[in-house]
């Protein structure tokens, strides 16, 4: 099993599992047998159709955990065939749940097949077995009482890759320390866990703003982020995935860092090196942490900022609250609300 384990919560965005539809049900060799009919002929019934295996989205799971635990799922079989030309019952569908934001691969071919996004929304992985054919199919002028039938066939079986990706119109990323659980703690009801040394996040973190109108936005804070992360060191690599579905980018930057503008150039590069589209996508700059910063110090690290990406970071402290109804305003305007 792939995916990442914390000790409070099992939040596993990667799965391995083996689907199999069900095997049809044969078909049976059987005559009309009748007092008043000498010649009832052949009656052997067609078999059910096997089960399909069916993943559906589910609002209610936020992690593939469930996959851990069980990795192999195969449909019923459908039903043999009766007399009198009776067709086998079908089997019913066998429904697999996966959270919202599931991506379905193909761990063979490597080709997408689907992406469960909206609650209850369903997607076919492995169709069930045709059922077989009775003998009252193989009826002709020439043979009056066939014995011939077919049996069943197998259902299809694929090997399957799952991968989640959160569903939160806002991604807040930076590097470790940077200071992005306690933003969002401060933002939203979520209470990650916090403390004063790397990698405290180790899973990502959901919390729901409340925009002007009253409704919610969900802002996810993905794990930090190091130098390399986009070719798989640290953490940051197993997370980069949950920001591709995100609207607006918010990077955090540490403003007490030894060196914050190196810090904003290595998100950027991660960034661009993981995915180029995501440079391409409404991004804010976060200078945090401001009320640890001395004058004149903090004037001249925002011009800094401000000529190497040509925006004025937003200047906040998620301690004291300082700036975050801006910061909140600006997301707002780049989502259009």
């Amino acid at each position: 099993m792939e995916g990442r384990a914390d000790a409070d919560v099992q939040f596993i965005d990667l799965a391995r599992i083996e689907v199999q539809g069900g095997r049809g049900g044969d078909g049976i060799v059987t005559f009309r047998r009748e007092k008043h009919v000498p010649a009832g002929g052949p009656s052997g019934g067609d078999g059910g159709q096997g089960a399909d295996v069916v993943l559906q989205a589910d609002s209610n799971l936020q992690t593939l955990l469930d996959f851990r635990y069980r990795r192999c799922f195969r449909g019923d079989d459908g039903s043999r065939g009766g007399p009198n030309k009776c067709t086998g019952a079908s089997a019913r569908p066998t429904l697999i749940r996966v959270p919202c934001g599931t991506e379905v691969w193909d761990a063979d071919s490597g080709a997408l097949i689907g992406d469960l996004l909206e609650p209850d929304e369903q997607l076919l992985v492995a169709a069930g077995g045709r059922g077989g054919l009775g003998n009252a199919h193989y009826l002709s002028n020439r043979n009056r009482a066939p014995l011939k039938y077919s049996e069943g066939r197998e259902g299809e079986t694929r090997l399957l890759r799952l991968e989640l990706k959160l569903l939160a119109e806002v991604g807040l990323i930076g590097l470790p320390n940077a200071g992005k659980s306690t933003l969002i703690s401060v933002l939203s009801s979520a209470r990650p866990r916090i403390a004063d040394y790397p990698f405290t996040t180790l899973v990502p973190n959901l919390g729901v703003v409340r925009r002007p109108s009253g409704d919610g936005t969900v802002f996810a804070d993905i794990p930090g982020l190091i130098a390399g992360a986009s070719r798989g060191a640290g953490l940051g690599h197993d997370f980069l995935r949950h920001i591709e579905r995100t609207r607006v980018l918010v990077q955090v930057i540490d403003a007490t860092a030894a060196d914050p503008l190196a810090d904003a150039e290595v998100l950027q590069h991660e960034l661009g090196a993981y995915n180029p589209a995501l440079l391409k996508r409404p991004r804010l700059l976060v200078l945090n942490k401001i009320d640890s910063v001395e004058q004149p110090a903090l004037p001249a690290l925002a011009r800094a900022l401000r000529k190497r990406f040509g925006q004025d970071p937003r200047q906040v402290s998620a301690v004291t609250g300082t700036g975050l109804e801006a910061l909140k305003h600006s997301i707002w305007q780049l989502l259009g609300i």
